[in-house]
């Protein structure tokens, strides 16, 4: 087991090396910060004294070097824009986003599970069909067209629902919390359901199929001649078995849900790390979106690293493999 932990550190590692190459060197090409940040008046001198303020005068690699140096030291520079620690913007949006992002995901785990398990016990049945139907619609809808279905249905026909913003916050450690009050709550239910829809689909259709392969199983067919309760083989034989595709996609997609909340967080103007990700890039602050795209690399890495992990527990043949 060590071996196999030791071998996905070094991959993790080499990973994390590769995509910060990436994401600097194609951040490099895309627009010039100085000309954005540069007002109407500015002569080239000015232009001039403002690159080597920013450190944009030194060369290509040089940059890298310094940017890669100022990671490993936890610092991830100053935004050209708001003309603050970066790290200090990510860190003060992200409760907002892991607020959605995490809702989502319960609600997705919740339903999509148990309408998955149903679905495949019942086999051709018209439950089983309709929630077959219904999950390859929620599939394929665009996340931001379902997005304008809800803000039209919830917010402005029924008005049951604040379309935008993030309603009011209470702080808890010096965090600010939409789940600490009711009208923070009612705000998040729109963009957290929006990004919930896709994930209650997924799990429908992987939890469906994993039960039909297992339901007929001889072991579960045994468990069923002993007289075993259907409940009880639901819980000890069938859950237990399905449970290793499911942890690998549920990981991948807890980094999804946070990584690409960009749109949700557009529409319902939900002032999370999605939405200061695109107001970086139309602005070209560049150490914002690089430093975001960093982040967010390093966490995917770390996921994948802890699903290898968990997916070795689940199933020790994984071990073992070359």
């Amino acid at each position: 087991m060590i071996k196999y932990i030791s071998r996905r550190l070094w991959q993790s590692g080499v990973l994390a090396f590769i995509m910060s190459l990436i994401v600097f060197f194609g951040m490099y090409v895309v627009g010039d910060p100085v000309e954005m940040l540069a007002d109407d008046d500015f002569t080239e001198e000015d232009k001039i004294e403002l690159a080597i303020e920013l450190g944009l005068d030194k060369p290509l690699h040089e940059q890298y070097l310094n940017f890669a140096g100022d990671i490993i030291r936890g610092d991830f520079g100053i935004s050209f824009v708001h003309n603050r620690p970066v790290l200090d913007l990510i860190i003060e949006r992200l409760p907002a986003t892991l607020e959605i992002a995490l809702l989502a995901m319960v609600i997705g785990l919740s339903i999509g599970i148990s309408l998955g398990i149903y679905s495949g016990i019942k086999g051709n049945s018209k439950a089983s069909r309709i929630i077959s139907f219904f999950s390859t619609i929620g599939y394929s809808t665009p996340n931001f067209w379902q997005a304008l279905l809800l803000i039209l249905l919830f917010a402005v026909f029924l008005k049951w629902l604040p379309a935008s913003g993030r309603g009011l916050t209470n702080s808890l450690f010096g965090i600010e919390w939409s789940l600490l009050s009711i009208d923070g709550i009612q705000h998040m239910i729109l963009p957290a359901v929006n990004l919930a829809i896709y994930k209650i689909c997924m799990q429908a259709r992987l939890a469906r199929s994993g039960t039909q392969e297992i339901l007929y199983q001889e072991y579960m067919m045994f468990a069923r001649a002993k007289g075993i309760s259907r409940n009880r083989i639901i819980r000890r034989h069938l859950l237990r078995n399905i449970l290793i595709p499911i942890v690998t996609i549920t990981g991948l997609e807890v980094g999804g849900l946070i990584a690409f909340s960009t749109v949700t967080e557009t529409i319902f103007a939900w002032p999370g790390i999605g939405k200061l990700l695109l107001d970086s890039i139309h602005m070209v602050d560049r150490p914002v979106v690089v430093a975001y795209l960093i982040l967010i690399t390093l966490m995917f890495v770390f996921i994948n690293f802890v699903v290898d992990v968990m997916y070795a527990f689940l199933d020790p043949r994984i071990r073992y493999q070359k």
